[in-house]
């Protein structure tokens, strides 16, 4: 019997971490054959060469798109989707996925999502409907949605907002976030692996620092990330993990600074190009809290029963736990968000706290509708009206 050729297109570390269980249970089914499409920063050296993860875990990678230019500017932004789009315009039509699947909101996702409608391939995507004030991703996300098949949402606000686009209901489902799966799923590490593992010298107290440009907003990642640095610079007595940012506008000024201040605090602080997902969770579970704007402290933060501070309009919009507190992008705001993660009410409430991303089983209910299908010859649909 043919099998139904699945083809997942990942361009980043976390979202290959989220990726993985439903890429390995794509992988063991017996009427599947799953297809791997890398690109973005899985290809870069300044980011790690992370395509090697992908193999390392067991996976083999059929086609490796190109795009990077070797700069954060909107320009070159602009130029490298366009170029990933001629690569993967070649790489389907050498492949011929029966369905493609892609997650999240990022422009490498932008560009794969056009070259197989343009192909007539039909689309699955993960994580439509969330909302993020502050990134041009949620623009692309909402043009996604347009372009896909099928839907797998995170949440019931999700789904409606999905459904508000006009995407018939028949094909909207409401699974929970693959992030709570990497995390029931995982063995994760202990403290000893850890350490020996990464070299994370963990202190009494522990915070894991991951921050992103705001890329709706000009020229402003500087400025709002030196007024976390410097509170950061105050906090003595705390161990600072940093995960450096992704490729988007602006990212290797943040980058830079990460890179200088931990010079110049090396005995309490230690960043990474890239942690790798199993060593990122595993942090995870040993630090107080997650600081920054990173999506992961609120899809995933809240399993492990840890605090986030959530800085500025990054992620505004999006669901969040109890375990969240917002603040702005100034020193007064974090540094009082700080306070307030350490204080004896806020941890008091973190024992109860609940993940509004599900209880772990979106990879089961994902691979439920690719077995029952069935998958569409020719993805023609309707604009569902409310």
């Amino acid at each position: 019997m043919k099998k139904h050729k699945i083809c997942i297109v990942t361009g980043t570390r976390a979202e290959y971490g989220l990726l993985y269980w439903l890429m390995k249970s794509i992988e063991d089914d017996p009427k599947m054959e799953l297809q791997i499409i890398a690109t973005g920063m899985h290809l870069s050296h300044e980011f790690g060469l992370t395509y090697k993860e992908i193999e390392k875990d067991g996976f083999r990678i059929d086609k490796k798109v190109e795009m990077l230019l070797s700069a954060d500017t909107p320009s070159a932004i602009t130029k490298s989707t366009g170029l990933e789009m001629i690569g993967l315009a070649d790489a389907l039509a050498e492949l011929h996925p029966d369905l493609m699947i892609v997650l999240g909101d990022r422009y490498e996702l932008l560009a794969a999502a056009f070259a197989a409608l343009v192909a007539r391939i039909p689309i699955a995507h993960i994580s439509g409907g969330e909302k993020t004030k502050g990134a041009y991703d949620e623009s692309i996300r909402h043009a996604i949605t347009k372009m896909a098949w099928w839907h797998f949402v995170a949440a019931e606000e999700y789904e409606k907002r999905v459904i508000q686009l006009g995407e018939d209901l028949q094909q909207v489902f409401n699974v929970g976030g693959l992030g709570v799966d990497a995390i029931k799923k995982a063995k994760l590490l202990s403290k000893d692996e850890l350490t020996e593992k990464t070299e994370i010298q963990f202190g009494e107290k522990n915070l894991l620092i991951t921050y992103h440009p705001v890329t709706l907003e000009h020229k402003s990642s500087q400025k709002q990330f030196q007024a976390l640095l410097d509170v950061l610079d105050e906090l003595k007595d705390i161990q600072l993990i940093f995960t450096m940012p992704n490729s988007d506008s602006d990212g290797r000024i943040i980058k830079d600074m990460i890179d200088e201040f931990v010079s110049s605090h090396s005995d309490r602080s230690i960043a990474f190009t890239s942690m790798g997902h199993l060593n990122y969770l595993s942090t995870m579970q040993f630090v107080d809290g997650v600081v920054g704007n990173s999506s992961s402290g609120l899809a995933e933060a809240p399993t492990f029963k840890i605090g986030t501070i959530n800085i500025g309009d990054r992620q505004k919009g999006r669901l969040k736990a109890k375990s969240v507190i917002d603040c702005e992008s100034i020193t007064q705001s974090i540094k009082g968000a700080i306070g307030t993660l350490y204080s004896e009410d806020f941890q008091k409430i973190l024992p109860s706290v609940v993940n509004p991303y599900g209880d772990g089983d979106a990879t089961e209910k994902i691979m439920t509708v690719l077995k029952n299908g069935p998958i569409p010859k020719e993805p023609k649909k309707e604009f569902y009206d409310l």
